[in-house]
């Protein structure tokens, strides 16, 4: 690469719109044609590298000496080049929390995160999991239709999550209406943003004079001695990478389950079969699409494409997952992407798999006769999650006595 070099070539796909919702394939068709490694817009103006090779992705994220996560190395957004109220910057723009650090920043705030979530007791959140996801059942189910997305797969797992951060009664729904609004990603995003940092903050403030059994109260006692500041930001994390995947997961395993012949047919196989649909989904249909941004800290080559510093290089998790050079692994391999991989792999599946098993099994006991009325529709906007935009069912109604009243949310984890 020669210094005068436009480090910036022309997209071969676009990552954003409706095309790109309809038929996320034929994205990844195209950058697959261009190379290992090839340029994209991400969003309007924004454009990014996208790593759509599962072994080309591997090299990448075992490399951090050549490649950082910090997105203060992202020339164009230093410069003002990335428009102000752009979308990918709720993900993309520098935070302080594991998720943009390090070396030995992000070692010390990895153990913190690693630490907390291995106390989360498994069993316990299972049966949290299966409160709550009765709970939101019974709110549809004497109808006889309800959409999955936004009435059930959206909001468990931020009901979950309010438990596991000890979220007091009195901050559980501007919690979850904080939660939502960043989901939606419309022109209430930047509100909602600050409107979680709010209610994290209070969060925080409650559990330094009344700790609990909790994450919070976790971080806050912890050896690494974390900063309110610091512990506000790995919530935000644990946030937004333990619901918005988790609830794109849930909801594809449930449209897999409920329209492919192999699963529809014997959704009696019980545990099994979930939890087999739920691993063809991290290979098929990765609930983080386009994600793990890194940053090469000097001009360099990944499989003799030229790489400049301070560009976005986006592994494409859903890409990787489908690349037609990989051997047939069978779904119950788990080589696939979806976890990421290297030092910043993610550190809760053990809990999204909990979860996600869960709530598909509560559904699926407890609503009679399901049947997916479009299964077809696109994905919601947007490069990051691969996320259907509905799920809408019908299913035979329960009488309105058939569920016991529920039972509101502790606010602690139990």
């Amino acid at each position: 690469m020669t210094p005068d070099a436009d480090p910036i070539a022309a997209p071969v796909a676009r990552l954003h719109g409706d095309a790109f919702a309809a038929n996320p394939e034929a994205a990844y068709d195209a950058l697959r044609a261009a190379g290992p490694v090839a340029w994209a817009e991400i969003a309007d103006g924004v454009h990014a590298l996208i790593v759509t090779s599962h072994r080309t992705a591997i090299t990448l994220l075992n490399d951090a000496a050549t490649y950082s996560k910090d997105s203060r190395h992202w020339t164009a957004l230093q410069q003002g080049l990335v428009p102000a109220n752009s979308p990918v910057l709720a993900l993309m723009a520098f935070r302080p929390s594991l998720l943009y650090a390090d070396d030995d920043r992000h070692v010390r705030l990895r153990r913190a995160m690693d630490d907390c979530l291995a106390r989360i007791d498994l069993h316990n959140l299972h049966e949290i999991t299966q409160r709550h996801a009765r709970e939101l059942i019974a709110a549809f189910a004497h109808v006889g239709h309800a959409d999955l997305m936004t009435q059930y797969a959206d909001t468990l797992p931020l009901r979950v999550f309010t438990d596991l951060l000890g979220c007091p009664a009195q901050l559980v729904d501007p919690m979850l209406a904080a939660c939502q609004g960043m989901i939606d990603a419309g022109p209430q995003a930047e509100q909602a943003s600050h409107d979680l940092a709010r209610c994290l903050n209070d969060i925080i403030e409650l559990k330094t004079s009344h700790p609990g059994r909790d994450c919070t109260s976790w971080m806050l006692s912890h050896p690494a001695e974390l900063t309110h500041e610091e512990i506000m930001h790995q919530l935000v994390v644990l946030i937004g990478a333990g619901t918005i995947p988790t609830a794109a997961w849930i909801a594809s395993s449930l449209r897999l389950l409920l329209t492919d012949d192999d699963y529809s047919s014997n959704l009696t196989g019980g545990a099994v079969t979930v939890r087999r649909a739920m691993e063809q989904v991290l290979w098929v249909r990765s609930p983080m699409a386009n994600f793990s941004a890194h940053y090469a800290r000097h001009d360099t080559t990944l499989d003799g494409i030229d790489i400049p510093a301070g560009v976005p290089i986006l592994i494409s998790h859903a890409a990787t997952g489908t690349d037609p050079t990989l051997p047939d692994l069978g779904y119950d391999n788990r080589a696939h992407l979806a976890w990421s991989a290297g030092p910043h792999r993610c550190p809760a599946d053990s809990q999204a798999a909990v979860i996600t098993q869960a709530g598909i099994e509560t559904l699926l006991d407890q609503l009679w006769n399901l049947d997916l009325t479009n299964p077809d529709v696109p994905n919601r906007h947007g490069p990051f999650h691969q996320c259907p935009s509905a799920l809408d069912i019908r299913f035979r109604p329960q009488p309105a006595d058939a569920f016991a009243t529920p039972t509101a949310s502790t606010g602690r984890y139990p």
